[in-house]
């Protein structure tokens, strides 16, 4: 059996709070990886041309304010 295949079985095992608790530190965990990836990809240019896409589409009148 795979870790995945074990801890596929083990959460499908929890009790209600305990599938509860564990929900709610894997959606922060989830978080945060989206957080330092983000971060990293910022960091290191590979969004850089989505911002110039947007003060490019500003500067030409195709926004609108929210």
């Amino acid at each position: 059996m795979t870790k995945l295949e074990q801890i596929e079985k083990i959460v499908t095992e929890l009790d209600k709070y305990e599938f509860e608790a564990f929900s709610a530190w894997f959606e922060t965990l989830q978080a945060e990886r989206w957080d330092r990836q983000m971060e990293a990809d910022a960091a290191s240019g590979k969004l850089d041309h989505l911002a110039e896409k947007a003060f490019a589409d500003f500067r030409a009148g195709k926004t609108r304010r929210l």
